[in-house]
């Protein structure tokens, strides 16, 4: 992991992974993005250390964006996505 940032958010650091870092490349994501992302996205639990953070970008055509993340002792970014959808629990 090689990106990171403090988020005021959480209150606690967020790290890139290497496979975040190339899907943002590959969907041309800024950081400033991705911090806008976590800062401002709308988070939804997956399990008691799993979940998304998603958020529409105006600027952006393949909304919504999304990061896959871990919330334990730091928030990792597993990956970004675009073009995302939420899927309710069963």
């Amino acid at each position: 992991m090689s990106e990171c940032f403090e988020s005021h958010r959480f209150s606690r650091k967020v790290w890139l992974t290497n496979h975040a870092i190339e899907s943002m490349a590959k969907r041309s994501i800024t950081l400033l993005e991705v911090k806008q992302l976590i800062e401002e996205g709308e988070y939804r639990a997956k399990s008691q250390a799993d979940g998304w953070i998603f958020r529409h970008f105006e600027s952006r055509s393949d909304n919504l964006v999304c990061a896959a993340v871990v919330t334990e002792q730091a928030i990792i970014v597993k990956t970004i996505m675009v073009d995302w959808t939420l899927r309710e629990s069963r």
